[in-house]
Formats: C-alpha cells, sequence, structure tokens
C-alpha cells in the first residue's frame, strides 16, 4: 500500500491544473484517513494509506470541479462538521461572519440573556441556526426553507447536535404569517448573485439554482421587507448577507417599505459590503 504521504503529493503535483488547492486534497485524505485536522496529513505522511482505490475516485470528482465538500458530505462551520450534499449550499466563512457580527451587535438592541425568538429564514444546511443556538441556547431558533429537501439535511442537523429548532416549510415570510408567529430577530443569507457568470463554475454546475440567483422582481429580501411588519411583536432586529453590488437596491427597498428603522452596511473580512442590519423600532401599532 502507498503512504499517505506518496498519495498527497503525487496528487498536488498536477492540481493547479485542474483548479484544485491543495486544501482540497487534504480535506479529502484527512476525511478518508479519520484525521482529525488536515495538517495530520503531513504528520501522518509516513503512515499506510487505509483507502488509496477510494481517494483515487474522488479525486477524479475534484478534477471534475465537484466541491469537496459534496464528496465528503461535510462542510466545517464554526468548529460543526454539517453534513451538506447537493440539496443544500456549502456554507462559506462570509456566513460564519455573519453568525459572529449578530452575536456581536444584538446587545445593542436587545438583551440577548432574554428568551428571543429568531427565525432562520432559507436555512439550508441550518447553519446559521446551529451557530446562534450554540451562542445562545436559551433563544427559541425557527428554521425555515421553501425547499422540503432542504429542511430534510436541516433536520438530520439540528438531530445530530441535539438542538431544539421549530422548523417550517415556506418562501420567505408566509409559513410565519400563516401560523401568526411574532418573532424578536431575523437572520437571512438569501439568493443575491444576479450575473451567473460572477460565480464560479463549480458553484453554477453543483450548488442549488434556487439558492443563488436573485430574482429583482420575486426576491426573498423584498417579500420580508413588505411582509415584515405582520410578524413584528416589538423592536426587531434583521440580518442578512449580501452582495455588494446589491446596496443602492436594497436601500430603494427599505424606502419603500419600512418605517422608524435603522440600518447599516457592513464590509466582510475581505472589504466588501456583504451584510445588512436593520433594526426597527417598537411602536403602537405593530401588526
Amino acid at each position: 500500500m502507498p503512504t499517505i504521504g506518496e498519495i498527497y503529493y503525487k496528487a498536488i503535483e498536477n492540481c493547479k491544473e485542474f483548479g484544485i488547492s491543495s486544501a482540497d486534497i487534504r480535506l479529502l485524505i484527512a476525511y478518508d484517513e479519520n484525521l482529525d485536522q488536515q495538517i495530520d496529513v503531513i504528520y501522518s505522511r509516513d503512515k499506510e494509506m487505509t483507502h488509496p482505490t477510494l481517494f483515487e475516485s474522488q479525486y477524479d470528482r475534484l478534477k471534475n470541479g465537484e466541491p469537496v465538500e459534496y464528496i465528503i458530505q461535510e462542510a466545517r462551520f464554526l468548529g460543526l462538521k454539517l453534513h451538506v450534499d447537493k440539496r443544500v449550499l456549502i456554507p462559506r466563512g462570509e456566513t460564519e461572519e455573519l453568525v459572529a457580527l449578530v452575536t456581536e451587535k444584538i446587545s445593542d438592541y436587545f438583551d440577548p440573556r432574554n428568551y428571543l425568538v429568531c427565525a432562520d429564514i432559507g436555512t439550508g444546511s441550518g447553519a446559521i441556526t446551529l451557530g446562534l443556538k450554540s451562542a445562545f441556547p436559551h433563544w427559541v431558533m425557527m428554521a425555515s426553507d421553501i425547499s422540503k429537501d432542504a429542511l430534510e439535511v436541516a433536520k438530520g442537523n439540528f438531530a445530530k447536535y441535539k438542538t431544539s429548532v421549530q422548523v417550517v416549510e415556506g418562501d420567505s415570510l408566509a409559513p410565519f404569517i400563516k401560523e401568526m408567529t411574532k418573532i424578536d430577530i431575523l437572520v437571512c443569507n438569501p439568493p443575491y448573485i444576479v450575473n451567473e457568470n460572477d460565480a464560479q463554475p463549480s458553484v453554477r454546475d453543483y450548488e442549488p439554482g434556487s439558492a443563488l440567483w436573485l430574482d429583482k422582481n420575486n426576491s426573498v429580501y423584498e417579500k420580508i421587507f413588505r411582509d415584515i411588519y405582520k410578524v413584528k411583536k416589538g423592536a426587531l432586529f434583521m440580518a442578512f448577507e449580501i452582495s455588494p453590488d446589491l446596496v443602492e437596491w436594497l436601500t430603494g427597498l427599505m424606502e419603500k417599505y419600512l418605517s422608524r428603522y435603522r440600518y447599516e452596511f457592513v464590509n466582510d473580512l475581505s472589504g466588501d459590503a456583504r451584510f445588512l442590519f436593520v433594526y426597527l423600532e417598537g411602536d403602537d401599532y405593530d401588526a
């Protein structure tokens, strides 16, 4: 049997030709060989590889552009190991930033020690819900998605981490309005890519388009702004992941639908406008 090092160094010889990163190769080997961290691939390079044939077949999939997370059906998110497959988007670092920013900013608007009701709209794999529930275990978390298949993935991840979440199926705020649910916090990572050519081929070819492509005539953003007062019981805080080229358009939507609100666009670690935070004041005529 070849060693882990022999397989690894052979794989990275031509990985750039196929647009494969060395990190993806290490992740694949670490998963197959039951190693905890990518660096363990290097530390274990002299050990005999247990599943070289499996790796070769997976490496062929990498060369065809398939994301490594779909190959191993696992993605890391804030220290969690989430099941992912082609029914859901692969959670990314920007969404980890979104969760981190919510945990930082929430105390500006609420006492986070209270039993707040938080809705994760378009939950996908359930990453945002799990991240927030980990930070605030006493919050009532509700997760929704228009895709029944996505909700099955999320339910599996909630069960894996023994996390109590109310799961509802439907578009935007529709299931919350139907059940007359009132919320304090809304977090959403909706479809926001306008031009499909802006996405990497692996994203276009493998990840679910319904969670990627923005139709400005039928957007989750507009539906939420339009209907938010139907689920608002007092003050309400909203957090969105966005595309930098949507700033002006989103500002116009807020002006059209919202009243007595404050907002800010926040850059991600790359310096791009990636997040929108909106605070709606409480009043005497909430729906």
